[in-house]
């Protein structure tokens, strides 16, 4: 069987050493289960809360040439942290005859199997974005303290030594201004870079100006003061103000001027049986669209896929009502019973994927660090010289921001270890099954955990839950409600 393995670490909680343990262990699979991995793709510095992955849309491209049959993930989470876009990737592979396989979890390809991966990967998304909250409270608090933040410093500004605060660099905060200024008075973009580059002005990494990194700098609120994170201004004068606000205000409205205008709006809908809902006649996916009916009212439903490719005729249904209808039948499904088996499985699961090997590696390092810092300390003891001494400071210091860097990865690394009990697993399923019927993010829980696909018919549904081995048919009266519904409030499709 040909696989290929997929791999990735992010920026700011690992490292390449990570990339390094998660091949070992796919490969490591691979061998034990007679698989030939005929490539990897790996992405470096990535977050898996999106599939903005260069790797990993090659990835679902080459599945189209069918050369290999599974998708290898060291876990889950490194596959996608996010049950919508988990799923439609999977279906894009499973379409090409691909399917995805966790080296370190055990998960079956029955509906147990299926049940487990989406409980994990909801865990899985809880815990990105408990992560998320935590790394913004920290960063709140170093904002507090008028602390640096991280990442590069921009352009303008420096990093006093003592204070671990930002300044005005006095060198290149009049060239920001004058940038500014230039692009308030109708000097255009690029007459600005040309300007730049021929005086050899250079940007915060000491590169070239180009329209992009000019746009960037033109739209930096750290110049009038402001600090934002994830769209949230946390907070005023942790920068130092460099241009004017009036200024800024004008190059913001200008900018504004030169976008092309934005189409109009349109209402996004979720369809939240996409992927899991299936035609009864012709076995294809159906998926949501919208219509308007006479009276001008815009109306959501879904329609067979093999209709569009007229190989169907598969009645569009109204997208409220089958929804609703398949929510509650999986509000009937979570019982306590059920709920304590998943728990049951779940907490199995997770006790079979721990591996600290990478916290071992990490205090490992930690350790020797802190030994290389007592036998610096000790040397200074034996009489250096001024210019020794000065050195082995120096070296204290490198070795000490090393050690804040270790420390953080082996904390977030400990997250990641889903260090949760059983009690969590049956409070997240039970929360899931007594959650607002109203809100999508309930909605889509129950679809993403319970649900394994479902056939509608023109006079029946049926409902495959990954918990129960016998399907639920609903009757007929109810889905030609759906129907008809439809079809008297629009226009044929």
């Amino acid at each position: 069987m040909n696989i290929v393995i997929y791999a990735r670490f992010s920026s700011h909680s690992q490292t390449e050493q990570s990339i390094e343990g998660q091949l070992k262990v796919c490969h490591e699979y691979a061998e034990r289960n007679n698989m030939t991995v005929i490539h990897e793709y790996i992405d470096r510095a990535t977050t898996g809360t999106n599939d903005n992955r260069q790797q990993f849309q090659q990835m679902i491209e080459d599945s189209k040439k069918h050369n290999f049959e599974v998708v290898l993930v060291y876990q889950l989470d490194r596959f996608a942290r996010n049950r919508e876009q988990s799923a439609i990737n999977k279906m894009k592979l499973k379409r090409n005859g691909v399917r995805v396989i966790s080296a370190k979890e055990n998960i079956s390809d029955d509906a147990s199997g299926v049940l487990m991966e989406a409980v994990l990967e909801g865990l899985a998304e809880y815990y990105s974005v408990e992560l998320s909250q935590k790394i913004k409270r920290g960063m709140n608090v170093s904002v507090e303290k008028r602390q640096i933040l991280g990442g590069r410093c921009p352009l303008g500004f420096k990093i006093d030594k003592n204070t671990k605060k930002y300044v005005i660099d006095e060198e290149t905060a009049p060239i920001v201004k004058q940038i500014f200024e230039m692009y308030a008075n109708d000097t255009n973009v690029a007459d600005i870079v040309k300007y730049l580059n021929a005086n050899n002005y250079t940007t915060s990494i000491g590169g070239n100006f180009n329209k992009n990194s000019l746009n960037k700098l033109l739209q930096n609120e750290k110049y009038i003061g402001s600090y934002i994170y994830k769209g949230e201004v946390l907070e005023k004068n942790i920068f130092p103000q460099i241009v004017p606000l009036d200024i800024f205000e004008m190059v913001q409205r200008r900018m504004d001027k030169a976008r092309k205008a934005p189409a109009t709006a349109k209402a996004y809908e979720d369809y939240i049986l996409t992927t899991k809902l299936f035609c009864g006649h012709c076995k294809n996916m159906m998926v949501g669209v919208s219509g308007t009916s006479k009276t001008g009212k815009k109306h959501c439903y879904y329609t067979c896929n093999g209709v569009k490719r007229k190989i169907c005729k598969k009645k569009s249904v109204q997208k409220a009502y089958i929804e609703n209808l398949v929510l509650t039948e999986c509000r009937k499904v979570l019982t306590d019973e059920n709920i304590e088996q998943i728990a049951n499985k779940v907490m199995f699961l997770i006790e079979q994927e721990k591996d600290t090997e990478k916290v071992r590696i990490l205090r490992h390092k930690l350790k020797k660090i802190n030994v290389d810092k007592q036998n610096l300390i000790k040397s200074l003891k034996d009489g250096a010289s001024d210019t020794v001494r000065r050195i082995i400071f120096e070296e204290i210091e490198k070795l000490d921001n090393n050690a804040k860097i270790i420390q953080k990865d082996i904390d977030i690394e400990t997250m990641r270890a889903l260090p949760i009990e059983y009690s969590e697993i049956k409070f997240f399923l039970t929360n899931i099954r007594n959650g607002n019927i109203d809100d999508i993010k309930y909605q889509k829980a129950l679809i993403a955990i319970l649900i394994n696909k479902i056939y509608l018919y023109d006079d029946k549904m049926t409902i495959v839950f990954n918990t129960q081995n016998t399907p639920v048919e609903i009757s007929s009266d109810l889905v030609s409600k759906a129907e008809s519904s439809f079809l008297t409030e629009n226009s044929p499709p």
